[in-house]
């Protein structure tokens, strides 16, 4: 008997399939494989329409294939172009979906562990480039100047094009120390961008926090980690001991270039902000792609009033936070639209060898309004362009009676000429500060104003009905 070639057996596969496929049979049967997993996608995916087999495609596939093999400029193998063609396959989905190869799979798993030596951003695909979705806060690539919604065309002197995100990403990682030249362009740019960064240890921190002034609380989320929900408690908790009578007023939530990362992580984070209700569910074609979660009763956050910001680089589980707690009025989200991420990827490893899989997307993500966030984002109540804000000299910059050498105390029984009015450095400091955020950061200042008048109005809220009886009931 002759021997039979991939391409041979690829040939008998579909002339059975030909032969044995029934009239009725599903045209949208998906084609996963026969492990355990796979076969309970088949089973509970819903019957469609009924279609006939393709055979036109197929002859131009086994056409195609042979044609290569025979007359293309270089001999290429079977197993390659069979490969390639499940690649092709996949690439074409979406941009997320893709065929893991032993070494891509094994660095799969390498990206949920969270520590890796490379550059520090979340890519994607877009028009065979890749796409920055964000830098990730204090990694190589944040310091260079790497942007949201840059293109990288070449990697080192290597065109991007034509790569899969998988081979960009592997080229990406190295040793630590080594260095890659990044060629990108950039949308105010005229000219590509050359940019030579270090390749480091990516370990991010994916909490951290500040006092914006007496009673106001920032707290900034990089990424969601799987224990970024305790750190945001902790960070919580500090915050209030951190203020002068223990309580927050109010708090300012950073999830800009918040690239996504652990789903439970975020759902969790949401839950610290709401008491009760749906925070997040998905819907796909199996059963087992779909799940929703719901808030629980402890509310470690209590009622302060709260403030999100987002912008395009904030992705899939910082988009479900900001759905979530848009969608309960928890919150004003102030910024400009999110990326838009709204697909759950399921990894499904094959059955006939367990070191290759497929990273699908299974299922899409909504809010609790059941909105749906992919290629919609999430728009802000309050929509503010990224811009630079340069204050200008005012009266507030002079001299005042308080800086004057021997100026009188303000408690008319001390006559004190030397001594320097501490309150007046206090609140010039403040205002320095206030300065400062505001030449750096326009849109944290425009929330830390918005959540002040969040809880001025908690302050001018009438008092309930019940506590006026009470208290009139009191008096008498």
């Amino acid at each position: 008997m002759a021997t039979t070639t991939p391409f041979h057996r690829l040939i008998w596969i579909m002339l059975v399939m030909i032969l044995s496929y029934p009239i009725s049979g599903s045209a949208d049967s998906p084609s996963v494989g026969k492990g355990a997993a796979q076969v309970k996608l088949l089973k509970q995916a819903p019957q469609k329409e009924q279609g006939k087999l393709p055979l036109d495609e197929l002859r131009i596939f086994t056409e195609v294939m042979q044609r290569i093999k025979s007359a293309y400029v270089e001999e290429v193998d079977d197993k390659t172009l069979l490969d390639s063609a499940i690649k092709g396959m996949l690439s074409e989905l979406d941009p997320h979906s893709a065929y893991l190869k032993p070494k891509e799979y094994k660095e799969l798993e390498i990206n949920t562990s969270g520590e890796f030596s490379g550059l520090g951003m979340e890519v994607t695909m877009q028009d065979g480039y890749v796409k920055v979705v964000t830098p990730i806060d204090d990694t190589p690539a944040y310091k260079a100047g790497v942007k949201a919604g840059d293109l990288i065309i070449k990697l080192d002197n290597s065109p991007v094009k034509g790569m899969t995100l998988m081979q960009a990403v592997e080229k990406m990682r190295g040793k630590l120390g080594e260095p890659i030249k990044l060629t990108i362009t950039r949308y105010n740019k005229a000219r590509p961008i050359n940019l030579i960064i270090k390749r480091d240890i990516i370990k991010v921190q994916s909490v951290k926090r500040k006092t914006l002034e007496e009673g106001y609380g920032y707290i900034r989320l990089s990424q969601f980690q799987s224990n970024t929900d305790k750190e945001l408690i902790k960070n919580l908790k500090q915050l209030k001991e951190d203020q002068k009578d223990h309580n927050l007023k109010g708090l300012v939530l950073d999830l800009r270039n918040n690239p996504g990362g652990v789903l439970q992580s975020a759902v969790r984070v949401a839950d610290a902000f709401l008491k009760k209700g749906l925070i997040v569910y998905t819907q796909g074609r199996i059963s087992d792609a779909e799940f929703r979660f719901n808030a629980t009763p402890s509310n470690p956050a209590g009622n302060v009033p709260l403030v999100v910001l987002i912008n395009g680089g904030s992705a899939s589980a910082s988009e479900i936070v900001a759905g979530a707690l848009q969608d309960h009025h928890r919150a004003i989200i102030i910024g400009s639209t999110s990326f838009g991420k709204g697909s759950v990827q399921s990894v499904l490893p094959l059955s006939v060898d367990k070191e290759r899989g497929l990273k699908l997307t299974t299922a899409l993500y909504y809010t609790p309004n059941g909105r749906s966030i992919q290629a919609e984002g999430i728009k802000p109540d309050i929509v503010l362009s990224p811009v630079k804000i340069t204050p200008l000299e005012n009266e507030d910059t002079h001299y005042k009676e308080a800086d004057l050498k021997g100026h009188l105390s303000n408690n008319p029984r001390v006559f004190n000429r030397t001594k320097k009015d501490s309150k007046g450095k206090i609140e010039r400091d403040r205002k320095e500060n206030q300065t400062r955020i505001l030449e750096e950061d326009y849109p944290l200042t425009q929330a830390l104003n918005v959540v002040k008048g969040m809880y001025l109005a908690t302050l001018s809220t009438p008092p309930h009905p019940s506590a006026v009886t009470a208290s009139n009931a009191n008096k008498k």
